[in-house]
């Protein structure tokens, strides 16, 4: 059977029942889903409000680091069936869904919540996507710890 891994890069707004839909299978009787959101208040530094995010990507390279992560889940977690890794870009204000990382599977104990978490953490590892910072204390480019080595 083929399992799907659905990746997109997208500026629209996400639809978690449509996304769970896409990765459900007769033989799926579990799911985890990571959503990552916009916070309105931030206590990065000093606290502060924050009245909307700018994301970009370079969509051909995040694709690609995308789908590699969907194969490293697939890798770790063989029992795995569905992947689902969506990251908005444009405009986005708090409460607003801003990724989405979701595993299925048959069962909840073979790794679902597991491959999930993985996923998230990957993609905020090496995926190129940049946000910006819209808030009360002005304008900032947010810095991820990761900077790639030659050939990652």
């Amino acid at each position: 059977m083929d399992f799907p891994t659905i990746i997109s890069l997208t500026e629209t707004d996400l639809d978690l029942n449509s996304m769970l839909a896409q990765i459900t299978l007769p033989t799926t009787g579990a799911t985890a889903i990571f959503t990552g959101v916009v916070r309105g208040q931030t206590t990065r530094g000093d606290y502060h409000a924050t009245d909307y995010l700018e994301y970009e990507a370079f969509q051909p390279m995040a694709e690609t680091k995308m789908r590699q992560i969907a194969d490293e889940i697939r890798q770790k977690w063989p029992t795995i069936e569905g992947i689902l890794i969506v990251q908005r870009t444009g405009r986005l204000y708090p409460g607003a869904p801003s990724t989405v990382i979701a595993c299925s599977s048959a069962h909840r104990d073979t790794g679902v919540f597991e491959a999930a978490r993985y996923g998230i953490d990957r993609l905020k590892e090496i995926v190129p996507v940049w946000k910006k910072e819209i808030g009360s204390l002005g304008e900032q480019w947010i810095e991820g710890k990761y900077h790639p080595k030659p050939g990652e």
